[in-house]
This record gives C-alpha cells, sequence and structure tokens, in this order.
C-alpha cells in the first residue's frame, strides 16, 4: 500500500471489517507523513535572511549610541542579541506545536493578551518613557505588551471568521464583532498613547474580514469609525497633531517638530546609489535622532544606498509572496487567515516605518520588523513566523 510517496505494510489488525481497516490504514499513514512534513523551504530562507541582515543593520546603526551620554553600547547590543537568540528559540518552538491547538485557545490567549496590557495599569510594573507607559519592568529588561495583542488579535480574528464561514456578510457575524473587538483594543492602546498600533491591528483585522467576504458597505463604515476615531485622537493629542502639521510641511520648524524627518532625508539622499558602507553612516552620530529604533532604515539607506534599500524592501515583498503562497494552500480555513493576518501586519509595519522616513506618510512609533531595536517587537514577529512555518508543514497543492 502506497502511502505519502512511501510503501507500508496494512496493520495486522485489519481483520476488522473492510471500513475499520481503510480508516486504521488511513490514520497510520497520517501518522508516518507526520514525521516527514518540512517547513517550506522558501519562507524559511526569507526569515533567515531577513532576520540576519536586520541584527547587522543594528549592530551598525548601534553604534550611533557611542555619542549619546548615558547609553551603553555594548549593553544595547547585547540585549538584542539575546531578544534575538530567544526569539529563535521560540520560532523552533512554535514551529513545532501544530497550528490547530492556537485556534483552540484563541479566546484565551486574547484574554491573556488582554490581561497582560491591564498590567500597565500597576504604577510599578508599568515604564514611563516618551510621554507614553507601554512597557513592563521585568528584571533588567522590558516587554512591550501591544506586541502580544497583535499576534493574538489575529489568531483570534481567524478562528472568529472560520466559525462565522459564509455569515460574514451578515452585519451580526462581520461588521459588529470587528468593531466591538476593535472597541476593546482600542480602548487599551489609546490609554498606553499608541495610536500607530491601534492603526496597524484595525487595519489588518479590516483586510483579514474583507478576504472573507465583508460587504464594501460595511468596509466603508467601518473604516469611516476608525478614521473619525483617529481624527479626534490626532486633534486632542498635541505631538500627533504636530506630526501630521510637519508631514505637510516639514520646512517649518526644522530645528523643533520637523528635525526628524528632515535629518532622515539628509541619511538616505547621501547613501546615493550605493551607500557609504557599512557602518560609516554619519547622520547616525547625533544628528538622527532614534538611529536603532524609527530612523534605522534612515541610517540603512545612508550606509547601503538605494541598492541596499530596495534589497532590504524586496525581501520583505519576497515574504509576503511566500506568505499568500502558503496561505493559498492551507489545510483549512483558520490557518489560511493566520498566513494572512501575519503577513498583512509584518508587511504594514514595515513599510509605514520606511514609508515615514521618506517623508510619504507622517512620523509614527512603529518598528521596521526584524530590523528595529526591541526585543518584544523582535521576539513575537519570530514566534509569528514559527506559526507561519508549522502551518506550511501542512500545507498542500
Amino acid at each position: 500500500m502506497i502511502c505519502g510517496g512511501s510503501t507500508v505494510e496494512r496493520p495486522s489488525s485489519a481483520k476488522a471489517t473492510e471500513g475499520q481497516g481503510r480508516e486504521s490504514l488511513k490514520n497510520f499513514c497520517y501518522q508516518m507523513s507526520n514525521k516527514i512534513l518540512h517547513i517550506d523551504r522558501f519562507f524559511l530562507l526569507v526569515v533567515s535572511v531577513l532576520t540576519l541582515a536586520g541584527f547587522v543593520i543594528f549592530l551598525s546603526a548601534s553604534l550611533g549610541l557611542l555619542t549619546q551620554g548615558g547609553v551603553n553600547f555594548g549593553t544595547v547590543a547585547v540585549k538584542q542579541g539575546i531578544s534575538l537568540a530567544l526569539g529563535i528559540i521560540v520560532f523552533y518552538i512554535v514551529s513545532k506545536i501544530k497550528y490547530v491547538y492556537w485556534k483552540k485557545l484563541a479566546f484565551f490567549i486574547l484574554i491573556f493578551a488582554i490581561g497582560v496590557n491591564l498590567l500597565l495599569f500597576i504604577p510599578k510594573l508599568a515604564l514611563f518613557h516618551g510621554g507614553a507607559s507601554r512597557w513592563l519592568n521585568i528584571g533588567s529588561f522590558t516587554f512591550q505588551p501591544s506586541e502580544l495583542l497583535k499576534i493574538a488579535f489575529i489568531i483570534y480574528a481567524a478562528a472568529w471568521i472560520q466559525h462565522a464561514k459564509d455569515k460574514i456578510g451578515h452585519m451580526r457575524y462581520g461588521l459588529i464583532p470587528y468593531m466591538v473587538i476593535m472597541a476593546i483594543l482600542g480602548a487599551l492602546l489609546l490609554v498606553q498613547r499608541d495610536t500607530d498600533t491601534l492603526v496597524i491591528i484595525a487595519f489588518t483585522g479590516l483586510i483579514m474580514f474583507i478576504v472573507a467576504g465583508l460587504p464594501i458597505k460595511h468596509v466603508v463604515l467601518a473604516i469611516l469609525s476608525i478614521g473619525v476615531l483617529v481624527a479626534t485622537v490626532v486633534s486632542f493629542r498635541p505631538y500627533a497633531l504636530r506630526r501630521v502639521q510637519t508631514f505637510l510641511n516639514r520646512t517649518s520648524d526644522t530645528q523643533g517638530a520637523s528635525y526628524q524627518i528632515n535629518q532622515s532625508l539628509i541619511a538616505i539622499g547621501s547613501g546615493q546609489a550605493t551607500g557609504r558602507g557599512f557602518g560609516q553612516s554619519i547622520q547616525k552620530f547625533g544628528y538622527l535622532p532614534q538611529p536603532t529604533d524609527d530612523s534605522i532604515f534612515a541610517v540603512e539607506a545612508e550606509e547601503f544606498g538605494f541598492v541596499g534599500s530596495l534589497s532590504l524592501i524586496l525581501l520583505y515583498l519576497l515574504l509576503a509572496m511566500s506568505s499568500f503562497r502558503i496561505s493559498g494552500k492551507a489545510p483549512d480555513t483558520f490557518s489560511g487567515f493566520v498566513v494572512v493576518g501575519f503577513c498583512i501586519l509584518i508587511v504594514t509595519e514595515s513599510f509605514l516605518n520606511i514609508a515615514a522616513m521618506l517623508g510619504l506618510v507622517p512620523l509614527s512609533g512603529v518598528p521596521l520588523l526584524f530590523v528595529s531595536h526591541g526585543g518584544s517587537a523582535l521576539i513575537i514577529t519570530l514566534a509569528a513566523a514559527g506559526i507561519v512555518a508549522n502551518i506550511s508543514k501542512y500545507a498542500h497543492s
């Protein structure tokens, strides 16, 4: 008997009925095939290259910290290295966990993520930095709970879409559940002054529901509702309003609100075609704010030029391509939408960071995933990649 390309013998217990024998053989073949399942090699290659390239770019950008008083280059580099090692371990472990378990635990994962975000209301645990309280103090490390909220939301949204299936077109199963969960997450994130993460989660969820069959009139209602909310937040928060004003006129207040975007454009322009070379950025030494965080793409562009920047963007596009290919072959609705969700999240967040550094959108606080400083984002991103890697094992042609 042929099973999964290998020859196996019929179990000796096949003395039962023919139907029972076939079912036993089917289960046996499935167990045998599980032992030889492999992660999609192209997806694994792209993730590996992005992770390695990101760490190399980070190490170069972090040299700019040498000119900043009170910041230890060695400490920052070691912490990012530890986060990378933990992220790789998490990727390996998660890639071994069959994706169906995430569907069974989707609701509890979301509740857990919300609970972790509520810990920010405990003063002794929360870290206040940059005008916002978004981090938890964990010994000598910090953790950003909103990163966990992203992955939890996608898993829950995918589980709900599979549950609702063909009923997404009805407001009760499509628009209303989406708006309710956005209201809950919005309350948590706006208290953290993390409007950017809310917009990214809202956009990712909306794309997932659109793919699932959300009617265009419901899409318009969702966009209008989120748009009004964001506009209201921007109008009542001076720092957010300054970002929009700077985007509309970056030549005003060049030593104040417009300073970062102007220094970013100088760095990107200085890179020209092939860049100054690894470690040779000038702007990261005291000129460009946050060279290892929000502005890291500008450092990359200065050192590796247009060719290097285009190559980095191409890596994200290849990640999207491989993810959508896996989604198209996914074994069920849940796994397919999990892959779509993670792909949209990673690519959207990364491209939003790049677009902000190019002056195409207002400045945001979102990281360049796989590259920017931040252990929480790196570990959670690799965890998401691990889930996609596991799903790719069960993808069929």
